[in-house]
């Protein structure tokens, strides 16, 4: 008999949890894109705003950074998501201090689901760029983080309900 799959929270909002993430704009690169980050009423952490592509600009991402959470026998991440279907990027630092993410872009459909994305699938970035080093193979995660950068001028807004390694 296969054995049953387990969940382990990665991150639940509260009313409280806005101030637990953090914006970065494309405007650390001159850019204008403007992000913001809510807790809604209904206990949905909404990351909306406008992505500019003048000076150069082209992303907003919205982060967390947390103690280490062991990855244990867990083999991806789930997260439950109302996107405007558009595209987003999920990302993760095995060290709040690395330099590059752990990157996998997902597409939203416009209602509530869940998305799985299999942690081996992740690959390292850094600018944009893939850095020359393996796909995700760490053993613990210290940061998750959302950023849209689409090469289009457009306003967006994700909402997310839940994140949680499997």
């Amino acid at each position: 008999m296969p054995k049953a799959r387990t969940t382990q929270e990665i991150y639940t909002f509260t009313e409280d949890s806005a101030s637990d993430w953090k914006i970065v704009n494309d405007g650390v690169m001159g850019g204008l894109s403007q992000g913001s980050f809510e807790v809604t009423d209904n206990g949905e952490g909404k990351f909306y705003g406008s992505v500019s592509l003048e000076n150069n600009g082209g992303f907003t991402m919205v982060r967390h950074s947390m103690d280490k959470i062991a990855i244990g026998e867990n083999t991806r991440v789930l997260l439950q998501v109302k996107g405007d279907g558009k595209s987003y990027q999920f990302r993760i630092k095995a060290k709040a201090s690395d330099y590059y993410s752990y990157v996998k872009t997902f597409q939203t459909t416009g209602e509530w689901e869940t998305v799985a994305i299999p942690l081996a699938e992740m690959y390292p970035s850094f600018m944009g760029q893939k850095v020359d080093i393996p796909n995700f193979d760490q053993t613990n995660i210290e940061q998750v983080a959302f950023l849209i950068s689409n090469k289009v001028a457009e306003d967006f807004e994700l909402l997310v309900r839940d994140i949680r390694l499997e």
